[in-house]
């Protein structure tokens, strides 16, 4: 377990780095994004590293790993939209766009923890291609959700899902690095 945290940290590190760059980048532009249109973006991703596996060959250079990536920071911007309130400014300094990052990763991590310590590293053992898939079922599901309005009868919400499309991409991310080492 602590080899996957440590790997876990590792990879989301990067992911971090990369969307607060982007944050001085662009600013907080994605604020105006409704949660459907994230969705939508995550979707468009996930379809793509699907496409790829499937075909074996791409033509736009951007790699599965920054479309991994990207699934990552996507959810976690979906995560930060679900929790601001519609008031607060569609500008958000880097300093609190840094915080409020870093408080869902470490949701993240906690989740990981429980799940991983229940499922015994059950993701060592599953295909790339198999994350990608249930990235896709979440991701439908998310789309089922925000037409019912955002209600469920049993089944877990938005952020439950986003939360496992996150451990499952740093987990392609994570199994993605050890084939090229």
């Amino acid at each position: 377990m602590s080899l996957t945290l440590q790997q876990f940290r590792d990879v989301v590190a990067r992911c971090r780095e990369l969307f607060l760059q982007k944050t001085v980048d662009y600013g907080t532009a994605w604020r105006i994004l409704r949660p459907a249109s994230i969705t939508d973006q995550l979707y468009i991703k996930a379809l793509r590293i699907r496409s790829i596996e499937e075909k074996g060959i791409q033509q736009v250079e951007d790699s599965i790993e920054s479309e991994f990536t990207g699934l990552v920071n996507y959810s976690i911007l979906a995560l930060i939209q679900l929790d601001l309130s519609p008031e607060e400014s569609l500008e958000l300094s880097p300093d609190r766009v840094r915080e409020l990052y870093d408080f869902q990763l470490e949701e993240n991590i906690r989740l990981l923890s429980a799940k991983n310590h229940d499922y015994d590293e059950a993701w060592r053992l599953m295909r790339i291609s198999s994350m990608t898939d249930l990235i896709l079922q979440k991701l439908l599901r998310i789309k089922q959700i925000e037409d019912n309005a955002g209600k469920t009868l049993v089944s877990e919400g938005l952020e439950g899902n986003y939360r496992d499309i996150i451990n499952y991409a740093v987990f392609a991310l994570i199994r993605l690095s050890e084939k090229t080492t």
